[in-house]
């Protein structure tokens, strides 16, 4: 939960705010209702509760969500997924290289390494970085909140992995922005879990509780030990990986299935990104199945030159291509206990969060580690996030009456400054309860020297290169022999995860802040209002796009209504020779027009029907003013 800028102070948003979870595969939006005194997880237009985190280019319009997932088989290599894996992360990345593999859609290296999504959008070459694909479920999120509300929604609390670096979170900051949202925070998706459960629990309890969130999802994998006691809640120790879910497990039967197909036909189709997507679709199919059954089939028509593809896979195959991935979540597990100093016998509750977490190994395995504790399930794995955001959300709100919850987080990751030797000194070590304000001095290191260049860092490793770079600025001190001055650092982040860090030299009483450089490929503010301005085009597009639609579906139903009419000869016998001609060549043309000119303008499906009801009304009036014998 870190960001540097300057201290600011928590405080009271006015008007309705939404909790989103914003997830690899897919997110979910919240909010708290003050008449059921509860959240209520809002369902998109397809009435699901979850929306897939998924995006579509095509030549005529842009998809979000199921209708970009629905149709990703025929698109594939302009449906973009994975965002969350992208955002905050270098090109470079060796993580980001072994993804590349495995995705349909183009990514290139853009300025400052930064990866860059390339996509076809009416016929153009479109360029897109993470942020701008996560801001555009972010706005369709915020679309589903106001419908259902029926009021603008502008306040959010968004959620984000336990062990998202500084540069992921700001990114995610970012695409908040991009989407017209005021972030009022963000919050850990495992503590935001926790509020879930511990609202749903109802419990004040007395006694302190110690419960253990594992939150393994779609891309991420997330575990937090915190204490419960009389409403308040405190993150103990957090541990995780950004780079582990679903999506691997997914990706470890596809290859095996790519495998065997070639065995089996001698035809490669890894590269072949419509066969890999409609093989990644029944993977995923096939492992929910897995969930609940002991084996299944994988059955794809033609999926590469006309050859049909069937195949069977056990839960014990399942087990067997991934049982080095269930084994590192436990790894996470031990890790976390023991950041906690805590012993598994010491936690009373185990609680699933993730819709990965619902896979049988995972449970057993984690079971077996908690030495045969029955798991908690009284929460949904797939909207206990999207739950605790919204709950934050109501508390940051003014006017809302939530019950009264004190949340106390932690910062997951060390924090600290470069030192002479390439070393880190850290100033405020990873799990450590956060508001906190730590203080070091140190002394220069050359004769003369004039300024001092501070550089922050976070990271566990002993070498500052082998660290994040948060960013830096240089201190001007007067020139003085080697280890005279003494320069006091000062790191304080506050109950909202905002870092301050300044510097003062003792003697001369001059002091500086931190003043943010753009490192980390994070986007500048005036790239933030140039997509900010994108995102008003996508969306002045997709309501033309809209609009277009109406237009053509108002014609054809008006076409319908007057063929019917047509057909009836009470009607049409009346009708002159000259005004049922006139009427049938206007239907002909309106048929032409809606099945063979899609690319026209809405102006000319709007024009076209006024023309047909001019000549239809025309034609009845006649009838209606013949007189009666």
């Amino acid at each position: 939960m870190i960001h540097l800028k300057n201290n600011t102070m928590a405080k009271k948003y006015e008007g309705v705010a939404i909790g989103i979870d914003l997830g690899t595969t897919y997110s979910c939006v919240g909010v708290w209702q003050e008449l059921n005194d509860r959240v209520e997880i809002i369902h998109n237009d397809q009435g699901n509760k979850t929306t897939p985190s998924c995006v579509a280019f095509t030549n005529s319009q842009r998809l979000i969500g199921d209708a970009a997932k629905n149709q990703a088989s025929s698109n594939p290599t302009n449906t973009v997924f994975d965002a969350k894996r992208l955002i905050g992360r270098k090109y470079s990345d060796s993580v980001i290289q072994n993804d590349i593999l495995m995705w349909p859609f183009k990514v290139i290296a853009g300025d400052n390494d930064k990866p860059t999504i390339v996509v076809n959008y009416k016929g153009e070459e479109k360029h897109l970085v993470a942020e701008e694909i996560s801001a555009m479920i972010l706005t369709q999120m915020r679309e589903i909140a106001e419908a259902f509300l029926e009021s603008p929604v502008k306040n959010a609390v968004i959620t984000v992995p336990a062990y998202f670096n500084d540069s992921q979170r700001r990114a995610t900051k970012d695409a908040g922005d991009i989407a017209g949202l005021n972030v009022m925070r963000i919050i850990n998706e495992p503590t935001a879990a926790a509020l879930a459960y511990g609202l749903q629990k109802r419990a004040n309890c007395v006694e302190e509780r110690k419960i253990f969130i594992f939150d393994l999802g779609g891309g991420t994998f997330d575990v937090s030990l915190l204490s419960i006691k009389n409403n308040a809640f405190e993150v103990k120790a957090t541990a995780g990986d950004t780079h582990l879910g679903g999506e691997d497990f997914d990706n470890r039967m596809m290859n095996h299935f790519v495998k065997e197909f070639k065995r089996k036909n001698n035809v490669d189709i890894s590269q072949n990104s419509k066969a890999l997507r409609r093989l990644r679709t029944a993977c995923d199919r096939a492992k929910r199945t897995l969930s609940y059954d002991t084996d299944t089939t994988v059955d794809l028509d033609a999926i590469c030159e006309g050859i049909d593809f069937c195949s069977s896979i056990t839960r014990a195959k399942f087990e067997q291509l991934n049982m080095d991935l269930f084994e590192k979540c436990m790894e996470t597990v031990k890790s976390c206990l023991a950041d906690a100093k805590m012993e598994k016998s010491s936690v009373d509750d185990v609680v699933l969060v993730g819709g990965s977490s619902r896979i049988p190994k995972v449970k057993q395995m984690l079971q077996e580690f908690f030495e045969g504790k029955e798991l908690c399930k009284s929460i949904n794995p797939d909207e206990a996030v999207a739950y605790g955001a919204a709950i934050q959300a109501a508390l940051l709100s003014d006017g809302m009456s939530v019950p009264n919850m004190i949340l106390q987080d932690v910062t997951p990751l060390s924090l600290g400054v470069a030192i002479n030797g390439d070393l880190m000194s850290v100033m405020i070590h990873r799990n450590t309860p956060i508001p906190v304000k730590k203080t070091k001095t140190y002394q220069t290191v050359e004769d003369n020297q004039c300024k001092v260049d501070i550089m922050v860092y976070e990271g566990e490793r002993i070498r500052t290169s082998d660290n994040n770079l948060l960013g830096m600025f240089t201190f001007s001190v007067p020139p003085a022999p080697r280890g005279s001055l003494r320069i006091k650092e000062c790191f304080a982040i506050d109950s909202d995860g905002i870092l301050n860090v300044s510097a003062e030299e003792e003697t001369s009483g001059n002091k500086k802040d931190i003043t943010i450089t753009n490192e980390n490929g994070r986007l500048s503010t005036e790239e933030i209002e140039r997509m900010i301005q994108e995102a008003e085009y996508f969306k002045s597009q997709d309501m033309k796009f809209k609009e277009k639609v109406k237009a053509i579906n108002a014609l054809d139903d008006y076409l319908y209504h007057v063929s019917k009419l047509m057909k009836d000869d009470s009607v049409s016998s009346k009708l002159t020779p000259v005004d049922k001609s006139m009427i049938n060549s206007a239907m002909i043309n309106g048929k032409s027009l809606i099945d063979g000119n899609q690319q026209e303008d809405t102006s000319v499906f709007v024009d076209f029907f006024k023309l047909l009801e001019s000549i239809f009304e025309s034609a009845m009036n006649k009838i209606n003013k013949r007189p009666r014998r």
